[in-house]
């Protein structure tokens, strides 16, 4: 006999909010898992009215775009809520962050006003930072890596070892001296930025590693450091639009 449903009134979405958050310093190496747990114990002490699904397990209305793997810091990650009830994004952004352990940062919130937000992500920037690589070295792997039309790594993924094509998804990859503030950078370092387009299976950054490897013989030492710098839809020109562009502007302020 069919379990009955339970008698829940199903109280809808009347906002929904975009945030942009980032992983710094050691918290690079908490899990999405992790940080899902204490966004939801964020929005439990912040007092947020959220919205949730309906049947017998409720989860609050949270939905992720693109986490980045573990171990990697980001400056652009992406979710959206939704509340039951209007508040003040300031407030909500403010409301979260201080919630939240210093590393997990709120970096923006913003009221979804039209679109989809995974719509508005196809694609990476990234940066990484290899402590004891000679640069010439790595210019030559580079340029070896990008002469390719195809590069075969393999990785453990969770259907079990893939093999697959690391350079279909590269945008552009290059060495640089420039980095942000919170990378140190060095004499003896090498810098890669990389812009690659979001496939299936997704190729991150230690896979462009794995094709240099297999491009050009350049062996990566440990220690590498990978930020994501942006996501967002990739433009004619390799730039990388701001997802969250389209929804700022002036709307309606509700009550914090």
């Amino acid at each position: 006999m069919a379990r009955a449903q339970p008698d829940r009134e199903v109280i809808p979405v009347v906002q929904k909010l975009r945030i942009r958050y980032a992983k710094r310093g050691r918290l690079r190496f908490s899990s999405h898992r992790d940080f899902s747990r204490a966004l939801e114990r964020a929005v439990r002490r912040a007092a947020l009215p959220m919205a949730y699904s309906a049947g017998f397990s409720p989860h609050p209305k949270i939905s992720y775009v693109g986490a980045a793997p573990t171990g990697v810091a980001s400056e652009a990650e992406y979710l959206e809520i939704g509340l039951a009830e209007r508040r003040d994004p300031a407030w909500v952004m403010a409301s979260l962050d201080s919630s939240l352990p210093p590393g997990l940062d709120i970096v923006e919130c913003v009221e979804g006003q039209t679109g989809s937000l995974p719509d508005r992500i196809d694609a990476s920037q990234w940066l990484l930072e290899l402590p004891g690589a000679d640069p010439a070295g790595l210019r030559a792997a580079v340029a070896a890596f990008l002469a390719e039309e195809s590069v075969e790594v393999e990785r453990m993924t969770k259907d079990g070892r893939r093999q697959f094509d690391a350079r279909a998804a590269v945008v552009t990859l290059k060495v640089t001296d420039t980095t942000p503030d919170d990378v140190s950078g060095g004499t003896n370092c090498g810098i890669l930025q990389l812009v690659v387009r979001h496939l299936t299976p997704a190729v991150r950054p230690d896979d462009v590693l794995s094709g240099l490897r297999a491009a050009a013989g350049f062996e990566v030492l440990t220690g590498t450091r990978v930020t994501r710098l942006a996501q967002g839809l990739l433009g004619e020109d390799g730039t990388i639009g701001d997802p969250l562009a389209a929804d700022r502007g002036p709307v309606d302020q509700p009550a914090g």
